[in-house]
């Protein structure tokens, strides 16, 4: 039997620094069969069944070592046979669990893993060689987040990975995104969990296909000029019982103490951040995804949920760290490992957190007493941004803050502005549906709220479906309604946010100096009556632009601001354009700054804004 488990590796495992175990750990086929290894410290005794060996438990026994790994060489074994580990407990139980290390596994509601090569031959060298400084902190980001198995559908099923390849690049690329970003493509069991409920760390779902079929998705993503950007869950597990939980009779990968252990409002495992091994399995899995996979970058969950001890519970329901104190200690410590790790062995990639609370430095460098973040997501103007637009506009001038608050913290750390999943379903609406007024303000107002998105600083990222106005809330179950499309005022926002998505592209003021506060500055804020606000943007060797948005449906002409420099300015963008289902008013061609001094500024600019919409303007 070959030895594919040396000395250095059981070592690295144990000390919870190993960021490729999984090259040793699982099912690997090599001459003559197949090598099985797996981590169940208390068992008692552990073999391999599986279709090699008619799933007999005493015909294939594995062998300990000294790190609590089992292993074993199957001669039978042979791609595509299925396999579990049969695990005696020291009570005397027989659990038969899926290989943690799983390369594939069955189409779920089935369960055991599947031998599986990994074997491919890549054709995205030139994007791996140069995809760094398409995520960079002065690059343009627009991210396009969507659900595999709900984008598209043909005769109500789910597109494959292979089926998909084409028609989301075609698409993407049409629309002017920079990224898309899967919803976790990790095997789960339960469907309607989106992905968030994790049993296989190493096997993307066999729901759409092979592990080369995902290769395939990215790899054409990758030639089309796409980056990829996985969701990664190690907040917390599925509770499955062939999954993690109780691996070996025992609270293996999750804390034994429920208080630590279990997550109230999900109703699954927590990982055990603190035990070598575990850190070693989650550092592993990161890495696997970026390595076998060539993603761009993980998007990782539930980071609020790892970064305090109390996230959920009341008094008496969470044991405080050695300090006193609700932060989690060992989960800080592995992320900070996990993005050194990252950015280390991996160049050219991005980490994003979702994390919704105000824990000091989620972006800054590990070096520095940060958690080594590449960027953040903006919970905080996502809430108060729909909460802005969801308000009659008669009312929105004593609410005028919530849309200029972002500015007193957007430079504590890189953002990702980010529209997501989570604010289209459970009741909460489609983004469209939010919006106030009849179908015209309703769509008008969507349109303002993608101009304010793509006005400020952070990256950009949009959940499917809102990019064209969907009417209804998003459904694990059901395709995107793209026959709306054929509708103008779905189209019309399909377009703007298209033309947005170029001209952000277009106009490095939008993006270059997005970690840069003398970047960005307010032209007027104080038209709390007309809720009006007008900002500039600028970047180094670019020209400077101008936005202005109207959120009442009063259209307001020969409305001054003040401007940066005098001259000619180009009306770029104007939401209320007829081609987008507006009303065709406001400012079109150029307008030109100069004479009376305004807000500040030498020169000033007359403008005629359109109702609920927004302009944008780029020096001449």
């Amino acid at each position: 039997m070959a030895n594919l488990l040396g000395d250095l590796d059981l070592y690295l495992f144990s000390e919870g620094t190993s960021t490729n175990i999984w090259r040793h750990l699982g099912a690997h086929l090599i001459d003559g069969g197949a090598h099985f290894a797996v981590w169940a410290p208390n068992a008692s005794a552990v073999s391999v069944i599986g279709e090699f060996n008619g799933w007999d438990r005493d015909a294939s026994p594995m062998f300990p070592t000294s790190s609590g790994i089992w292993k074993a060489g199957v001669a039978e074994a042979r791609p595509g046979h299925t396999y579990k580990y049969a695990i005696t407990t020291r009570g005397g139980a027989v659990l038969e669990k899926a290989d943690p290390f799983a390369f594939h596994g069955e189409v779920p509601p089935k369960s055991a893993s599947v031998v599986w090569n990994l074997a491919y031959e890549w054709s995205d060298g030139a994007w791996m060689a140069n995809r760094g400084a398409r995520s960079a902190h002065d690059a343009p980001v627009a991210i396009y987040e969507l659900h595999v198995g709900s984008w598209q559908k043909a005769d109500g099923e789910s597109l494959s990975y292979r089926d998909l390849a084409e028609p989301l690049a075609d698409y993407a690329v049409q629309m002017g995104y920079t990224h898309v970003e899967f919803m976790p493509v990790m095997e789960h069991p339960y469907y309607p969990s989106w992905g968030y409920q994790v049993t296989g760390y190493y096997a993307p779902t066999a729901r759409y296909g092979t592990p080369q079929d995902l290769m395939f998705l990215i790899d054409h993503l990758h030639q089309r000029g796409i980056g990829v950007i996985l969701d990664w869950v190690p907040s917390h597990f599925a509770t499955d019982e062939h999954g993690l939980g109780g691996f070996d009779g025992t609270a293996l990968y999750e804390h034994a103490d429920p208080r630590q252990g279990f997550h109230p409002d999900w109703g699954s495992f927590i990982f055990n951040y603190g035990r070598s091994e575990v850190s070693s399995f989650l550092l592993s899995s990161a890495s696997f995804w970026l390595d076998a996979y060539h993603a761009d970058g993980l998007r990782v969950d539930g980071v609020a949920s790892m970064l305090y001890l109390d996230y959920s519970r009341d008094e008496g329901e969470w044991v405080p760290n050695v300090h006193g104190g609700n932060e989690n200690l060992e989960a800080a410590g592995f992320l900070r490992r996990l993005n050194t790790n990252l950015y280390r062995e991996h160049p050219g990639v991005t980490t994003i957190a979702e994390e919704s609370t105000a824990w000091a430095g989620v972006t800054r460098p590990v070096d520095a007493g940060g958690l080594g973040f590449g960027y953040k997501w903006d919970m905080g103007w996502m809430h108060d941004s729909l909460a802005y637009f969801a308000r009659e506009p008669v009312h929105r001038s004593h609410h005028h803050n919530d849309l200029t608050f972002r500015m007193l913290y957007a430079y504590d750390e890189h953002f990702v502005l980010t529209l997501s999943h989570d604010e289209v379903v459970h009741g909460k609406a489609s983004l469209v549906s939010k919006m106030p007024g009849d179908e015209w303000q309703q769509f008008a107002n969507l349109r303002t709220l993608f101009a304010g998105q793509y006005a400020l600083p952070g990256k950009k990222c949009l959940f499917m479906g809102g990019e064209f106005g969907q009417r209804s809330e998003w459904s694990v179950d059901d395709s995107l309604e793209w026959f709306v499309l054929e509708q103008p005022n779905h189209a019309g926002v399909s377009r703007w946010v298209r033309d947005l998505n170029t001209c952000y592209r277009a106009e490095p003021a939008l993006f270059a100096g997005d970690a840069d506060p003398s970047a960005f500055g307010w032209i007027d804020t104080g038209d709390a009556g007309s809720s009006v606000f007008a900002l500039a943007r600028s970047a180094p060797d670019a020209r400077p632009v101008i936005v202005v948005l109207n959120l009442t449906p009063v259209p307001r002409t020969r409305y001054r601001i003040g401007a940066p420099l005098a001259g000619f300015w180009d009306v770029l963008l104007n939401s209320d354009d007829e081609a987008y289902w507006g009303s065709g008013a406001g400012s079109t061609g150029s307008v030109f700054a100069g004479g009376a001094p305004h807000h500040g500024f030498e020169q000033s600019v007359e403008l005629d804004l359109p109702p609920l919409g927004a302009l944008f303007l780029g020096l001449a």
